[in-house]
């Protein structure tokens, strides 16, 4: 179901709460993507955005397939802020959010720090803080940055090394975690 902020919901919004509501069990979890091949027929993913103040919630994977105005709505809310510029976030980072959020056992929306990054952003970051990447997946549509107020940053992290499925970074002081769609690795403390 996708909540506008304004109130408002749309057609795919009232049949993406149908559809959630055939959902009648938990999935079991394993490794990798078998996280979501055994997790039903509906994928979903809820947050908030700490720059924008926006939201999200919105089922973007039914039976099998991903719905395209979904994954434009996630485009669209990850978008780069700064310069208000959208990429196609890369679906696999998409599902290892998704995955990662499941194995915490939350219904709180993650808090979305960073989403997509312009290179010209990523450079300015860059100027400010050395813990910022000069290639960050950031740039490509396949890396978030994410907090939930209900879990600490090492359970996020657990969560996320059990998809064993992306990167997957630890930033304890600044209370985020960042998971990615590139290559299985782990940073941080």
């Amino acid at each position: 179901m996708t909540k506008l902020t304004n109130g408002s919901l749309s057609r795919r919004s009232l049949l993406g709460a149908f559809a959630a509501t055939a959902v009648t069990a938990a999935p079991v979890y394993s490794k990798t993507f078998g996280i979501l091949r055994g997790a039903g027929d509906i994928r979903r993913i809820s947050m908030r955005s700490a720059r924008t103040g926006e939201t999200l919630d919105t089922i973007y994977w039914i039976e099998g397939k991903y719905i395209r105005e979904a994954l434009k709505e996630i485009n669209y809310f990850m978008r780069d802020w700064r310069e208000d510029s959208i990429v196609r976030m890369d679906p696999r980072n998409i599902d290892i959010v998704t995955a990662a959020h499941r194995l915490l056992g939350t219904s709180e929306p993650y808090l979305l720090l960073s989403g997509y990054r312009s290179p010209r952003t990523n450079a300015l970051l860059r100027r400010h803080s050395r813990l910022v990447a000069k290639n960050s997946l950031h740039m490509k549509g396949m890396a978030a940055d994410l907090r939930l107020a209900t879990r600490s940053v090492s359970q996020m992290a657990r969560a996320g090394l059990a998809c064993n499925a992306g990167g997957v970074g630890k930033y304890s002081r600044s209370d985020f975690v960042h998971l990615d769609c590139g290559a299985v690795r782990t940073w941080g403390a």
